[in-house]
């Protein structure tokens, strides 16, 4: 038997107190493991430096991904203790990581979504550069914090290059900070970047500013827009298999979007093997003022058509791809790359 109405029926729109959402699914089943010995370290290295470095229009969530005990027992503390972690998703077993994310995405309404993974360090003033990005490309829909001088060899750059011929400018800029670049490939354990690569970068410019021409998923800012476009299965792969291009990158050029990242390195992927540097970053973190900076407004999207984004592709072919050593070498850059 039901008594009475229910309140919320006479207000039932929901109110939206944030704009910007990171969701950081977390995957350690166990402390004892070498892979998973240094995981509670990072994460906290992780939540830590992101809770320090976001603005006060951000909300987090945090997926327990089938982590043990202590771990498990620490997320529910973070979600009790910061009012910025409105969610705490808890799962027994490994959903995968695309389904993890996306059983917060599909369930919130921030324009402005950032997926990480949970062994992410974030440095100040990333979320800032990052929203400008947005803010001063509109047909962006998908930046990093964490440049690579090879995100231009990205198959899922179709609209970025269209943009780069026809609208703006495409063109090498000095590397800002090579560190960051052996700092990742440090990381993953493989060397990835000759001394070319540690030199310069391909970017795409407009009249307000230049960024960096593709980026990785391991952090990224996206625009709610993309998802849309993504599958509506549910991923069968746990990790890799193809899923983070089928479910992040590909929905990102389909639905029209530049993908891009900042300059400058503004956060690192540690890993998951905790070094001493990592305190030492951090202190300088907590010590650096956090600006409180909100966008008044995120500039509508402004993606390319189905037409444009198969011009894009083309060009991509022909000067990435296939003159790739004679368009470089058009560009300033006659060393191997």
């Amino acid at each position: 038997m039901r008594i009475g109405n229910n309140p919320e029926k006479e207000n039932n729109q929901l109110a939206l107190e944030s704009y910007h959402r990171i969701v950081i699914p977390v995957y350690i089943p166990n402390l004892t493991q070498d892979y998973f010995k240094d995981g509670l370290t990072i994460f906290k290295l992780c939540i830590q430096s992101l809770l320090y470095t976001i603005h006060k229009k951000t909300k987090v969530s945090l997926i327990d991904n089938g982590c043990c005990a202590e771990v498990a027992t620490y997320l529910q503390q973070l979600y009790k203790d910061n009012n910025q972690v409105d969610q705490l998703l808890n799962s027994k077993i490994n959903l995968g990581k695309v389904n993890a994310i996306y059983s917060a995405v599909k369930s919130n309404l921030e324009p402005l979504i950032t997926i990480s993974d949970a062994d992410v360090m974030f440095l100040p003033g990333w979320q800032t550069s990052v929203e400008q990005i947005l803010k001063d490309f509109p047909e962006s829909g998908m930046v990093s914090p964490v440049p690579s001088s090879l995100g231009y060899r990205s198959p899922f750059i179709n609209s970025t290059v269209y943009y780069g011929l026809f609208k703006g400018k495409l063109q090498f800029e000095d590397v800002v900070e090579p560190d960051g670049l052996v700092k990742f490939q440090d990381s993953i354990g493989r060397v990835m970047y000759n001394s070319t690569h540690l030199k310069k970068f391909l970017t795409v410019s407009n009249k307000k500013k230049s960024a960096v021409v593709g980026c990785g998923h391991f952090v990224a800012t996206m625009r709610a827009e993309v998802f849309k476009k993504a599958p509506q299965e549910v991923c069968q792969h746990k990790i890799v298999g193809g899923s983070e291009s089928t479910y992040f990158d590909i929905p990102n050029d389909e639905a029209g979007f530049l993908r891009l990242a900042t300059k400058q390195n503004l956060a690192y992927h540690l890993g998951n093997t905790y070094e001493p540097w990592m305190d030492t970053k951090m202190e300088i973190i907590l010590n650096t003022p956090n600006a409180e900076f909100c966008l008044k407004e995120l500039p509508k999207p402004e993606p390319f058509n189905p037409i444009q984004i198969k011009v894009g592709k083309l060009f991509r072919v022909l000067l990435l791809k296939k003159f790739k050593k004679s368009y470089f070498k058009y560009k300033g850059i006659k060393s191997a790359y």
